[in-house]
């Protein structure tokens, strides 16, 4: 699977050794960066690029990382067709692939050990989306919006 991965400083580390570690699993990794360590650097600039990525990638993953990952959600979110996630447990992980075909997880470096940030990672590549017809109508109504911008009908 192709993989898009950016970070910023506070990821700088653990995006590198995902990218090492995606790679031995055999995932074709493409690194957004950043590529040097800048206390300074701003997350946009890569999160962005990994997204956009994604977004032109059909069938590929992308994988953000920040101090929290909140920030590189939010901003993955803004790019057209990405549905990102922020994952904190296996569980989050899961559910993001499973019920809302996420095709982006967020971790939040300074939130886990990079064994545990692996282990996010690794859930979230490894699970596919269920299918569902309620989890398919609902990711449909958010596609909507995002494309013409017209609200869902209440129920």
């Amino acid at each position: 699977m192709r993989v898009y991965i950016g970070a910023d400083h506070a990821g700088y580390e653990l995006k590198n050794h995902l990218v090492s570690v995606l790679k031995e699993y055999g995932h074709e990794v493409t690194d957004c960066g950043p590529f040097v360590y800048d206390p300074e650097d701003d997350y946009p600039a890569f999160v962005l690029r990994a997204a956009e990525g994604v977004a032109g990638d059909p069938g590929s993953l992308g994988v953000v990382i920040g101090g929290s990952g909140n920030g590189e959600q939010i901003a993955a979110n803004k790019v057209r067709g990405i549905r990102a996630v922020l994952a904190w447990n296996e569980d989050t992980a899961r559910l993001g692939r499973e019920h809302n075909n996420a095709n982006v997880v967020s971790v939040g470096a300074r939130q886990h050990t990079a064994k545990e940030a692996t282990k996010l990672v690794q859930t979230f590549l490894a699970t596919a989306f269920s299918g569902d017809e309620r989890h398919s109508r609902r990711i449909a109504q958010i596609a909507s919006y995002e494309t013409i911008g017209q609200l869902p009908p209440l129920p």
